[in-house]
C-alpha cells in the first residue's frame, strides 16, 4: 500500500529509543523526512545513521522538553534548518517513577508536563500552518493504561487525559483537513526498558503475565507500533478524526463486561 507521505516532514519526540526510535525509522522507510527530538545525543546520533543521515532529509535535536521554553525553541530550529511539519508524532511520555497517588502537587504538574503538556504546546505551535495548508497528521502515543487500571495512577490519569484530548481535537480539526488520532500501546519490549529487565530478573512474572493478561502469548514490539503510526500519518487515514486506537495484541479488557 502507498501511504501517500513519501516527502512529507514528521516531527517525533522522545526517539531516543524504545517506541520512539521504532516510529521514526518506520516513516523514515516510508520515505518521511523525520526529526527527532531527545534528551540523549548518542541514541539520537545512532538513529540518524539508520535513517540514512542528513543527505536523505533527516535532522536531529538534543533537548529536554521539559524545559518550560524548550518546544518553542525546537519549532524554531525545525524551522530554519529542517521546514515546515507535516506530521506531528507525541511520543513523549513516562512515569518518572511516581507511584505514590498522594504525591505532591509538584508531582502530578511533572507528570502533567511530560505526558500532556509537552504535546499541547507542540500541537498549538504547528497546527497554524497545517491548517493553513490544508493537510496535517497528529499522532498522540498514549496507552493501554490510559483505559484501565494499569499502571500508577498518576500515569493513568494522564493517559486517559490523552486520549479525552485527542478525540476532541480530532473533531474540531476535521474540517480543516487535519487528522488528530491517538494509539494505546499495550505490553512492548524494548531493549533496556521495563519487560527487557524484568525477562532477566523476574521471568515468572513475564511468564504469568502473558499467561493471564495477553491472548497473543506474546510481548509486543517498537514497529508494531510504528507501522499503526504511520498508517494514521498517511493519506489513507483521512477519516481516522480522533480516532482512539489500541495496538496490545488483545492485552486491554476495557472493551469487556463482565
Amino acid at each position: 500500500m502507498d501511504l501517500g507521505i513519501a516527502g512529507k516532514r514528521a516531527l517525533v519526540t522522545g526517539t531516543g529509543k524504545g517506541i520512539g526510535y521504532g516510529i521514526a525509522r518506520v516513516l523514515a522507510s516510508e520515505g518521511v523526512k523525520v526529526a527527532g527530538v531527545s534528551i540523549d545525543q548518542v541514541p539520537l546520533d545512532e538513529l540518524l545513521e539508520e535513517m540514512g543521515g542528513r543527505q536523505k532529509g533527516h535532522y536531529v535535536i538534543k533537548r529536554d522538553l521539559m524545559e518550560p521554553e524548550a518546544p518553542k525553541e525546537v519549532v524554531r530550529e525545525l524551522e530554519l534548518n529542517f521546514g515546515k511539519i507535516d506530521i506531528l508524532v507525541n511520543n513523549l511520555g513516562s512515569t518518572l517513577d511516581i507511584t505514590d497517588p498522594f504525591c505532591s502537587v509538584e508531582d502530578w504538574r511533572r507528570i502533567y508536563r511530560i505526558n500532556l503538556e509537552v504535546g499541547v504546546e507542540l500541537v498549538n505551535l504547528l497546527v497554524p500552518a497545517m491548517k493553513a495548508r490544508g493537510w496535517g497528521r497528529i499522532i498522540n502515543i498514549s496507552s493501554t493504561a490510559g483505559m484501565e487500571n494499569n499502571g500508577p495512577v498518576t500515569y493513568c490519569a494522564m493517559k486517559a487525559a490523552v486520549i479525552a484530548y485527542t478525540h476532541g481535537l480530532g473533531r474540531v480539526l476535521a474540517k480543516d483537513g487535519v487528522v488528530a488520532s491517538t494509539v494505546l500501546p499495550g505490553a512492548v519490549y524494548t531493549e533496556g526498558g521495563f519487560w527487557d529487565q524484568a525477562m532477566r530478573e523476574r521471568p515468572e512474572h513475564v511468564e504469568k503475565y502473558l499467561a493471564d493478561r495477553c491472548p497473543a502469548g506474546k510481548l509486543g514490539k517498537i514497529d508494531d507500533i510504528g507501522q499503526m503510526v504511520a498508517f494514521l500519518a498517511s493519506e489513507q487515514a483521512e477519516f481516522c478524526q480522533g480516532a482512539v486506537v489500541p495496538v496490545d495484541g488483545g492485552q486491554s479488557r476495557h472493551y469487556f463486561v463482565k
